[in-house]
């Protein structure tokens, strides 16, 4: 069986800019394919094509950075082999961060950290994976819906309430909705106030 190439829709070194590890530098590893089209995706370009990689040429890409965490996201990294991707970058000595929608069950078990965060339809498998849920909250979102969320925290996962596109007015959504669950947090994406990538 000939080695995996992955399908690269760019790698790049910034600053996490949102959820638990804000201020995290790191290291993007953004994976190209999804199928969800969600309408409010701030990466839609990542959603087709991507420049196939082979292992090494990730891991060549990835050690011209000082940073040894990798973020893997999308796109949604689901869509490829994404624990034979894990395994490699583990392999290399790389601290390894998933971002996925959660629409399709996986094993991310030799991740570091795991983000869900549910948009169209979720496998419940993968919510009880998260270290964190992030839920992208605007003022068409059903907030009944958004409770049954709540019964996957507990002390390993947290409910973070991020407002879709920085909008002020699902900012004061969602500082509302935290206030009412101390438990959850405000993440907001502070990489976009910043301006950086």
């Amino acid at each position: 069986m000939p080695p995996p190439l992955w399908k690269v829709s760019e790698i790049f070194y910034s600053v996490q800019g949102e959820g638990t590890h804000t201020g995290m530098p790191a290291v993007f590893l953004r994976l190209a394919g999804c199928k969800m089209g969600c309408p409010w995706c701030d990466t839609k370009y990542a959603l087709h094509g991507g420049k196939e990689m082979n292992n090494l040429q990730v891991l060549v890409a990835l050690a011209q950075f000082p940073c040894k965490t990798v973020i893997v996201t999308g796109g949604e990294p689901t869509e490829q082999d994404l624990p034979a991707l894990i395994a490699l970058l583990k392999s290399a000595g790389h601290t390894v961060h998933v971002e996925t929608n959660g629409a399709n069950d996986c094993d991310v078990s030799r991740a570091d950290f795991v983000c869900v965060s549910p948009k169209k339809y979720v496998d419940q498998a993968m919510l009880r994976k998260a270290d964190s849920i992030k839920l992208v909250v605007n003022t068409q979102t059903d907030l009944e819906d958004l409770q049954r969320y709540f019964q996957y925290e507990n002390e390993h996962t947290r409910i973070y309430l991020q407002p879709e596109s920085n909008k002020q007015e699902n900012i004061d959504l969602c500082v509302k909705l935290v206030k009412e669950h101390p438990s959850a947090r405000l993440s907001v994406q502070v990489h976009k106030l910043i301006h950086i990538a």
